[in-house]
């Protein structure tokens, strides 16, 4: 394994996403090099990279991969005709760009919070959306997205003054509109992750006093309760069917009534928290070897 050359990749700058991520991908790069791996960092949109020269590629923290949509997908179409290895596939990172993946996921049994798609070029009709929704506030954010960029919560009362914003919003790209969930402020959201399938640990996120955001960068809490089992079950579920051959895998959702609702299946560059739990740093190495070792990674 010690002649494996392994990208991680990241972007060109963590921005206002703080120490805590840059503490993660540093952790987890010295921890897979003490491993004996010759793992480098390498920002995916550098033009210099020679993708070609690494047995494996993994996605850790292209983390503004959603402005650069374009470029993204362009770069990732680089990458499969070029036949690296890439962790996780691309086919998935593809697919998982877009929340329109909710789509194929209800269709297949998954409970999903329920969803407002508003196409690009439309405009925003708030009592339709909160009709639909079923409830007085809403989040409305983009159907490609991160780290709570655009994201509104709205009451209804205030629907009518957020339109112009919201209509302008849709000149750029298609967004969508869910419930605002108490739950999320009351009880927190759940995140559960794996690493090539297997359930690795669990965190609960909590806003701060006054917010409805829950990252961390935006001062929410980390707490690491045992979760509950029939919420783990349907993680667990929704990682085997929709998560084949991923290096890692994180399910976020809400409780409701009992179940667990999918509020995102983090495929591409979610934070793992790996500090949280001992032995995950472990537990992601092994899920890597067993991957590597499932084809040869070496080119002769």
């Amino acid at each position: 394994m010690s002649l494996l050359q392994i990208a991680l990749v990241t972007c060109q700058s963590l921005g206002d996403y703080t120490a805590n991520a840059d503490s993660e991908d540093e952790r987890l790069y010295r921890f897979l090099q003490e491993k004996g791996l010759n793992i480098s960092f390498q920002v995916w949109d550098d033009e210099q990279v020679d993708w070609t020269a690494f047995d494996a590629i993994i996605i850790k923290s292209p983390w503004d991969y959603f402005d650069k949509i374009a470029a993204f997908y362009t770069w990732l179409d680089k990458l499969e005709t070029l036949g690296c290895r890439v962790l996780n596939p691309v086919q998935t990172l593809r697919w998982n760009a877009d929340k329109i993946y909710f789509k194929d996921m209800q269709e297949q049994g998954v409970e999903v919070v329920p969803t407002v798609w508003l196409e690009q070029g439309s405009s925003f009709d708030a009592e339709d959306a909160f009709e639909a929704i079923g409830q007085e506030k809403i989040i409305v954010k983009p159907r490609v997205s991160g780290a709570a960029k655009n994201t509104l919560a709205i009451d209804r009362s205030e629907a009518e003054a957020y339109t112009p914003r919201i209509n302008a919003l849709l000149q750029e790209e298609p967004f969508l509109a869910q419930p605002f969930l108490e739950q999320i402020k009351t009880l927190g959201e759940w995140s559960f992750v794996f690493f090539n399938g297997v359930y690795s640990h669990t965190v609960l996120k909590t806003a701060k006093s006054g917010d409805f955001r829950v990252q961390h960068f935006f001062g929410g809490s980390i707490h690491t309760p045992a979760p509950p089992a029939a919420l783990l079950n349907t993680a667990t579920h929704i990682v085997q069917q929709f998560a084949k051959g991923c290096l890692y895998a994180r399910v976020d959702g809400v409780e409701l009534n009992g179940r667990l609702a999918l509020m995102e299946l983090e495929l591409i560059e979610p934070f793992l928290f790996l500090s949280t739990s001992e032995g995950a740093l472990e537990r992601y190495y092994q899920a890597l070897l067993q991957l590597l070792e499932k084809e040869p990674a070496s080119r002769g």
